[in-house]
């Protein structure tokens, strides 16, 4: 199955519209494809306890697990426009957890235009389920 970028990348647009972002009036969208076709889509939800806010990959990551479509085959993000918007440390970690390294991805540049990349260029050498399994037995 190819994925459409384009299309993607409309769908994390759209999700942006939904951001819950009143403190730093950041919003974030994101779309995620799965390996069955289906995309899911995300948005930053903040909250007074800054800690406890969830990011839009994650929130997107997370509705695809919920509903059983796994692995992520393809992700789409982007910010505020002008900003250039990779994602954070955080959901490098969980996109790795449920993409392989040479999944695509793609994020909004300022400058209006798109970088794209893969999750294993963003995170190389992620701690991910491999590397459980391999120290298991390991005291």
């Amino acid at each position: 199955m190819s994925t459409n970028l384009n299309e993607l990348r409309a769908a994390a647009r759209a999700a942006r519209a939904a951001a819950y972002a009143p403190y730093s009036h950041f919003a974030v969208g994101a779309a995620v494809e799965t390996a069955d076709g289906r995309r899911f889509t995300g948005a930053n939800v903040e909250n007074a306890s800054y800690g406890l806010t969830v990011c839009a990959e994650r929130t997107a990551v997370f509705a695809a697990v919920l509903a059983g479509a796994r692995p992520i085959t393809a992700v789409a993000v982007t910010g505020p426009d002008g900003v250039t918007t990779p994602p954070c440390g955080a959901c490098r970690q969980v996109l790795a957890e449920f993409g392989a390294p040479d999944v695509p991805l793609t994020y909004a540049r300022a400058d209006g235009g798109w970088s794209d990349t893969t999750l294993g260029a963003l995170l190389p050498a992620a701690f991910d389920p491999a590397t459980l399994e391999a120290s298991r037995g390991i005291a």
